[in-house]
């Protein structure tokens, strides 16, 4: 049975009725703790702590097998539909102050400190990996009480929706990403790595105005692959059974579901022209960021560095300028990474280098660009125009030693109609037909499949010639 905010602030439940375990839970007695002895309970207040402002609780077990000193850990199922509980106290759903609406942000990010370091090849790597998936959704049918939802493509790992805190919230999430796809493989197996499960709340308000932090929380989490997570807490509560009774003790209880614990709010990433990439200052310190985000506030600016618009990126490329060609080639991300390179300095870095320093997806993009060749076009034909036979052809300008190259991608008619348009002057919406001439001085009809078996750096002359009682024209080529 769900539990809502419907009671005093006094009221709030413990967490063994919150979350009710198994009949032999130790939940049900006080553990025996040294600083609860009789001696020290005049040095306790007597009035009960404060009430959080906001709790967050997610409906899924904690693991068995983690010790005092550690944070809880929740094993998740890769897709599986979790829920998470918002609540809020009495005191702040009946202040005055209180807006209507709350607005809440839940991310998943790395709590590891080498990882948050990559973060974004690593997004990069799982959005290359995975085209057209998200890391983190919403189950809308499943949620109650949710508003707005948002899932940007941009942003993989982050969903936002808006909530009444005086009614029942319920959102539904899920994580399709697992920890093993952010492990590099080891002898022995894989060990996946932990997420944080992170939510910020704001007050609602204009999209001009900064909105308000109220409360952050976040809490640790593992995702498998389904029914993996069933499999790893029955592992670990046989772990754990088989510890003699001295070291149980040493391990936290497990609960039905996860209380998350408050922290501070989720920074947002700030890049200046003179800002280093320096050390995390927490665990915290980082997010998951798409390109298009990080994008909005380069380093350097966009325009042109120097006067120079070439698509290459060539030897003599100062540092200003190598910055510009990595933003137009959607390397943005790794400018601050780059900065003191110039273009020498990238060109000569090796496939292995830059896999190294951008991630195998974007270092193979990365060297691919570098060493770009220019497209092979599919066919190419030579093209002149025929000198004028009657007063009302269109070919004005003859010149027998003239020839135009024209290039087909597609192979198709209607592509060649269009650049013939354009090399005899003409509107293409006026040409009705493209014939070439045969044998005999015969008209054949030029289709696609015509078209796609005509010899490449062929020779021909074209005309267009009027069509009869019409505005219209049609070309005619002829093989030289």
């Amino acid at each position: 049975m769900l539990f809502w905010h419907n009671q005093q602030e006094h009221l709030w439940p413990s967490p063994g009725e919150l979350y009710p375990a198994g009949p032999g839970s130790l939940l049900r007695e006080p553990l025996p703790l040294p600083y609860l002895k009789q001696e020290e309970l005049p040095s306790v207040p007597g009035a009960e702590p404060p009430c959080p402002a906001f709790q967050y609780v997610l409906c899924a077990a904690t693991s068995p097998a983690v010790k005092h000193q550690e944070e809880a850990l929740t094993y998740l199922n890769q897709g599986q539909s979790y829920e998470v509980r918002m609540l809020c106290a009495a005191n702040l759903r009946d202040a005055a102050q209180c807006p209507r609406l709350l607005k809440s942000v839940v991310r998943v990010v790395f709590h590891d400190r080498r990882l948050q370091y990559t973060e974004q090849q690593q997004l990069d790597g799982w959005r290359w990996n995975r085209p057209g998936d998200r890391i983190l959704d919403i189950d809308v049918p499943l949620s109650v009480g949710v508003m707005e939802p948002q899932m940007l493509p941009s942003q993989l790992n982050t969903v936002e929706f808006y909530w009444d805190p005086t009614k029942k919230t319920s959102l539904f999430l899920q994580v399709h990403c697992i920890s093993t796809e952010f492990t590099p493989r080891k002898k022995g197996g894989e060990k996946g790595v932990p997420f944080r499960l992170h939510i910020d709340t704001f007050k609602s308000s204009d999209k001009e105005l900064a909105a308000e932090h109220l409360h952050s929380a976040g809490c640790l989490i593992k995702v498998f692959k389904p029914k993996g997570a069933d499999r790893k807490l029955k592992t670990d509560r046989e772990k754990v059974e088989k510890q003699p009774l001295h070291e149980r003790d040493k391990y936290q209880v497990a609960c039905d579901s996860t209380v998350f614990t408050e922290c501070p709010p989720w920074p947002e990433l700030t890049v200046g022209p003179h800002s280093p990439p320096g050390p995390l200052a927490s665990p915290h310190a980082s997010k998951l960021l798409s390109p298009e985000r990080l994008s909005t506030s380069p380093p350097f600016a966009l325009e042109t560095v120097g006067g120079s618009t070439a698509e290459d990126l060539t030897p003599g490329a100062s540092i200003p300028e190598t910055q510009q060609w990595l933003h137009r080639h959607r390397f943005s991300s790794y400018c601050r990474m780059l900065a003191n390179f110039t273009g020498t300095d990238l060109l000569k870095l090796t496939r292995q280098d830059l896999i190294q320093i951008c991630g195998a997806a974007d270092g193979i993009r990365l060297f691919n660009t570098l060493r770009a060749r220019p497209i092979c076009h599919r066919l190419t034909l030579y093209v002149a125009q025929e000198a004028p036979r009657q007063e009302n052809a269109v070919s004005k300008n003859y010149d027998p030693g003239f020839y135009q190259e024209i290039s087909l991608d597609e192979l198709s008619a209607v592509e060649l109609m269009g650049k013939l348009a354009e090399f005899l002057a003409l509107p293409a919406n006026q040409i009705h037909c493209l014939f070439h001439q045969g044998p005999g001085g015969i008209l054949i009809h030029l289709s696609d499949q015509v078209v796609q078996n005509l010899k490449d750096e062929s020779y021909f002359v074209a005309i267009a010639k009027k069509v009869p009682n019409s505005d219209g024209y049609y070309l005619v080529l002829t093989k030289v």
